[in-house]
């Protein structure tokens, strides 16, 4: 990839940055870097002695801040790493607690405009898929070792794809004569596996399909459901973790283990007394989550699904 090609344009950017409320000497946590967006802002709203700890696991977008960096000096510390490593990664440095956490989740817009990455549907490429190169796994091992049921659970659990069962079976019908290899070979699968009138309305046909298969390479829900359990131990008291979801399922964990985080029991609704001996942790700062206004979505389409959601350590 070329680096100076890695640009994305964050959504919600300055609601998350401003909830976080940074300060300078403050210590921060973007768990998704990308082309930098969310950190450079943190950078820039707690100088001059602010810092920001950049985790992202795709080696590009390491390698594109690493052109940046020199800006801000011993300010940013890069990590080429998934965020669900954070605590033990922060434990390592000598670091109990930061002032804040911002999470920008999802696949970034140079992931999806890269063809050869194998994200989207539009382009005829490898399928690929993988956000950390590191890992062994891509979409094509994937569709070429789920059984047909395996395939029909994912595709139904991480695409909520209402014909799930069918497209699995053609693409078990397709691999017994030849490996599924590129998008363009799963695209013309899903199409001629969806009914024509069904195809006719709504989103592209593949979308929750590749949504699904690019879930579970990466194992995104797996690890935000890791992230969320340790947000609390990572944060100081009144500090702030900011997460932006773009679809339903991310959007649920989050709003669920948010909630979980601020109750004082979580004993079953009928239990006589409290056994469980949980204590809340965290405050919901978003009972409901704050979306992009008409001027972003305008600007930004890819926009028009992301949720923020904002917790504060007790």
């Amino acid at each position: 990839m070329n680096e100076s090609e890695f640009v994305h344009q964050p959504v919600l950017l300055r609601q998350a940055v401003e909830a976080l409320r940074p300060q300078n000497g403050g210590v921060y946590v973007d768990g998704t870097l990308g082309a930098g967006g969310h950190t450079r802002a943190l950078l820039d709203a707690s100088k001059p002695a602010g810092r920001v700890i950049a985790f992202d696991q795709d080696r590009h977008a390491i390698a594109n801040a690493e052109r940046w960096r020199k800006e801000y000096g011993d300010r940013l510390l890069l990590i080429h790493d998934n965020f669900r490593t954070v605590q033990t990664r922060l434990a390592a440095m000598g670091i109990k607690t930061v002032d804040g956490m911002v999470f920008d989740l999802g696949v970034s817009s140079p992931q999806l405009d890269e063809a050869e990455r194998g994200f989207s549907y539009n382009n005829d490429a490898l399928l690929d898929m993988r956000m950390d190169h590191r890992q062994d796994r891509s979409a094509a091992t994937l569709l070429g070792s789920l059984s047909e049921r395996e395939l029909t659970v994912m595709l139904r659990q991480y695409g909520e794809e209402k014909w799930a069962s069918r497209i699995a079976s053609f693409i078990v019908s397709e691999r017994a004569n030849r490996a599924i290899t590129t998008t363009g070979q799963l695209v013309d699968l899903i199409k001629a596996a969806v009914p024509a009138a069904a195809r006719r309305t709504g989103p592209h046909p593949a979308k929750r399909v590749f949504q699904a298969l690019r879930i579970a390479v990466n194992d995104e829900l797996g690890a935000l459901e890791e992230l969320l359990e340790q947000i609390p131990a990572c944060l100081r008291g009144s500090a702030r973790a900011a997460v932006i979801t773009f679809h339903s399922l991310e959007d649920r964990l989050v709003k669920q283990r948010f909630a979980l985080h601020a109750r004082d029991c979580v004993c079953p609704p009928k239990a006589p007394r409290c056994t469980c001996g949980h204590r809340a942790t965290m405050r919901v700062i978003t009972r409901k989550p704050i979306l992009p206004d008409e001027r972003e979505l305008a600007d930004n389409a890819r926009a028009r699904s992301a949720k923020l959601r904002v917790a504060e350590r007790l």
